[in-house]
């Protein structure tokens, strides 16, 4: 039988590597982050950052065509059409799918469907993806939030 060598500098080396190691983990992760080596300046948020997004957003709002909803007040029989990705939600009185075809307007609040003759649910956001969908008021005083190109017939 072999004696064992005592191979005490081996251990100890690697006693020193892991402990190098857990030395340099634990320092980073103490000072990454903390008021000393912040990830992000406040400076560069305020001045530079916010500056930047607002620009972008306040052209973006004063640039874009149909990203406000207009008011639309609809009769008993009165319709509207819209083109294609215009939006509408009911949100008095009731009303009435109208298509040739299916789909008739895509239910964005349940991601579903009404067909032709299908009957609106208030407060529920209808998109037109074919051109001259229809929304047809079944009583009096109905209004709509519409949202895009339309034509009332």
């Amino acid at each position: 039988m072999k004696p064992k060598k005592n191979r005490w500098y081996l251990r100890a080396l690697a006693l020193m590597l892991a402990s190098m190691t857990a030395m340099v983990t634990f320092s980073a992760a103490a000072e990454a982050g903390s008021q000393g080596d912040p990830l992000v300046t406040l400076s560069y948020l305020n001045e530079t950052f916010l500056p930047k997004i607002l620009s972008q957003v306040q052209g973006t709002a004063s640039g874009a065509s149909g990203t406000s909803f207009t008011v639309v007040d609809l009769s008993k029989g009165q319709s509207l059409s819209l083109s294609v990705g215009g939006e509408v939600m009911l949100r008095v009185g009731s009303a009435t799918c109208g298509a040739t075809s299916a789909p008739g307007l895509i239910d964005e609040t349940t991601a579903g469907s009404v067909d032709n003759g299908g009957a609106l649910v208030k407060n529920h956001l209808y998109m037109s993806t074919i051109d001259g969908r229809t929304v047809k008021a079944t009583s009096d005083g109905v209004k709509l939030l519409v949202r895009g190109s339309y034509s009332l017939n």
